[in-house]
């Protein structure tokens, strides 16, 4: 069990998306980002939030929802083939998050999404969130690719921009 204080302090003094994502290491996770859905017909989204307003902390809002409502805000839910996947990290409370889309969810297990969750995890622990972030799109790319396939010729319509969202 969390203690509530400590969770508030973590959101109030939580660290700047920037120091951890600067510009040079958001293109390069666009860049993964399209290069996964060159080998897929999926959309994926990565959004990263320092910290959630201090009201939303007390209503005791955790990271999985803000997720899902991140999930709806960006729209990753609008594709047509209801296949986005959003990766969404919110930085004052150490988590990471992967949120879905219906179409995906009979294709890809809770397993297989938490596992890649683990390895984005163990990453940032290790000090490396480029590698992290842009890792996980390449695991996400490998669990997509033989639902979605991207067939030679096929137009890449980017129904989501690459470049990461930083809330």
């Amino acid at each position: 069990m969390v203690n509530p204080l400590s969770r508030v302090l973590r959101h109030l003094f939580a660290p700047a998306a920037a120091a951890m994502f600067p510009a040079a290491t958001l293109q390069k996770i666009a860049d993964a980002v399209a290069a996964g859905e060159a080998r897929h017909a999926g959309e994926v989204c990565f959004a990263v939030e320092p910290a959630l307003p201090l009201r939303r902390v007390l209503h005791g809002v955790q990271a999985r929802e803000r997720a899902h409502e991140v999930f709806s805000q960006l729209r990753v839910w609008d594709t047509r083939g209801n296949n986005g996947v959003l990766v969404y990290l919110l930085l004052a409370d150490h988590r990471i998050e992967i949120v879905a889309d219906r179409g995906l969810a009979v294709l890809v297990s809770e397993q297989q999404w938490r596992a890649t969750c683990v390895v984005m995890e163990e990453r940032l622990r290790a000090g490396e969130p480029e590698a992290a972030i842009v890792g996980g799109v390449a695991a996400i790319a490998d669990l997509l690719a033989p639902h979605f396939p991207r067939t030679p010729g096929d137009a890449d319509e980017n129904e989501l921009p690459d470049l990461p969202r930083v809330l």
